[in-house]
């Protein structure tokens, strides 16, 4: 699956052509050549049919001989693709970008508890406990980049743990989601004691098999990030109002 994060000059024009499109110096129905790409973003031209192919798997751009590449209105773009909602975590678009991805996370997620605790296997019940234990031992000291992965890494293995390839497919969805939370700021300085310990029940749950304990905890945790998230972000907004004046 695609994502902007990573090493690779078509992922560095990918972000480009993301920053591009959010801020509107790309528009529907911008066409260019491949010349035109290139002399833009200053790439070969094998990077720059790279980057088309991916732009039209993700139904932002549309390639058609003698017409040249087409940029495609916003709505025909793949929703769940994690190029783009990398770039709209990047754009003016965060915060609503997040809200949407915790509002499918809080149908999906406990879901996908509920079966962990009746599918996982030993080694991802461990894998569990161990991401639960690391964030325990990083979120009080404020240790968010390390935090961050101990986070990734719990929900894709619950997400995985679900025996679901539809449900562990969300995985990436959700690390973006995580990675952008935290890489703007909208991660509060020392994470909730309470979220914490909710992720160390879940893995608890899932071990023992108590299928809704750990459906109903997920959720808890899930609409917690939203409500912490939201807060700082509104926090945010009213400094930059406060300081307009």
């Amino acid at each position: 699956m695609t994502s902007t994060r990573g090493g690779g000059l078509h992922h560095t024009v990918l972000t480009q052509i993301g920053s591009d499109l959010m801020d509107g110096r790309l528009s529907a129905g911008d066409v260019f050549s491949m010349e035109q790409f290139e002399a833009r973003y200053g790439v070969s031209r094998t990077v720059v049919r790279e980057v088309i192919k991916v732009l039209e798997s993700i139904g932002v751009a549309s390639s058609r001989r003698r017409v040249g590449v087409t940029i495609q209105p916003e709505d025909s773009w793949e929703a769940l693709s994690p190029v783009i909602i990398h770039w709209r975590l990047e754009g003016p678009q965060r915060l609503s970008q997040l809200r949407e991805v915790s509002e499918l996370r809080r149908g999906i997620e406990p879901q996908a508890a509920r079966l962990a605790s009746q599918r996982a296997t030993a080694e991802q019940v461990e894998q569990l406990r161990a991401a639960a234990s690391g964030m325990a031992s990083t979120g009080p000291r404020g240790d968010l980049w390390p935090y961050l992965q101990h986070d990734i890494d719990f929900h894709r293995t619950l997400l995985e743990a679900s025996g679901n390839a539809l449900l562990s497919g969300f995985a990436p969805f959700v690390a973006e989601a995580l990675t952008g939370r935290t890489e703007h700021d909208l991660m509060p300085q020392i994470p909730e004691q309470r979220a914490i310990d909710w992720h160390v029940e879940v893995a608890a749950a899932v071990a023992a098999g108590h299928a809704e304990l750990a459906e109903e905890t997920t959720r808890r945790i899930v609409t917690e990030a939203q409500a912490a998230m939201e807060d700082v972000g509104g926090e945010e907004g009213a400094a930059k109002e406060a300081a307009k004046e």
